[in-house]
């Protein structure tokens, strides 16, 4: 399948038509006044969204990464990978990869990093097959308001 990618921005008609419902999907937890809310904002502090699209200029995946500098190294994180349900296994999510593994190198990193769900066995088994082994466990707390924390 050929795909062309782009770096889309908040504020870019395609960001709210391909973009938002793609990354929307993945988090659920975001409605669309909240997506663009967090999207403006993590933008702001590095944050990329590369869109894959068809032929047809359909968006059929997203990626949203960053470069980091850590202890570790210079790292490019992947906060976000997903691809479209109807595109799943045609090499959406595997072409993405390539170009962020290529931006990693051309950015001096030495690793390219991201979560996810201990329960998303699917995700995983494509991490896997990607040649990307387990190298951390991550935890988290909810802080709410901070008062509930010991």
């Amino acid at each position: 399948m050929e795909l062309t990618l782009t770096d889309l921005a908040p504020g870019d008609p395609e960001f709210d038509t391909g973009v938002g419902p793609l990354i929307r999907a993945l988090r659920p937890g975001l409605d669309e006044d909240g997506f663009l809310r967090f999207a403006t904002a993590a933008h702001r502090q590095g944050l990329v969204f590369t869109a894959a699209h068809d032929a047809t200029g359909r968006c059929l995946g997203v990626a949203s990464h960053r470069v980091l500098a850590t202890s570790r190294g210079r790292l490019l994180f992947v906060d976000d990978l997903v691809t479209d349900p109807s595109a799943r296994s045609a090499g959406v999510g595997a072409r993405l990869l390539d170009e962020l593994r290529a931006r990693g190198r051309r950015a001096g990193c030495v690793r390219m990093e991201l979560d996810t769900g201990t329960v998303n066995h699917g995700a995983q088994r494509f991490y896997h097959a990607q040649r990307m082994n387990i190298v951390a466990l991550h935890f988290a707390q909810e802080l709410g308001t901070g008062l509930d924390v010991p």
